[in-house]
């Protein structure tokens, strides 16, 4: 019996403690808005009307904000120029 993304985010939710407004930053850390009313009907049972399946999109946004929210933001490993120059036609 394979996991559904109902169940991989119920599972990460327990695992670190997180609750429904942690949730929420954590999709606005990616530019992703989301209700609490809307996220609570990703934790209800398969059987209740209110239900909805949980889209691969948001797990995929889920997923990305909580590496920001545990990581920091990333770093640009680019290195800077330094001593540029100007050239003019002159």
């Amino acid at each position: 019996m394979a996991l559904t993304n109902n169940d991989i985010i119920k599972k990460l939710r327990v695992a670190l403690k997180l609750r429904d407004e942690d949730i929420v930053k954590i999709l606005a850390l990616v530019d992703f808005k989301i209700t609490k009313s809307e996220l609570g009907a990703f934790f209800r049972s398969e059987e209740h009307p209110k239900y909805m399946e949980l889209q691969d999109q948001i797990l995929r946004n889920f997923l990305n904000g909580l590496v920001i929210h545990l990581r920091g933001p990333r770093e640009d490993k680019r290195p800077k120029p330094t001593n540029l120059k100007k050239y003019s036609d002159d």
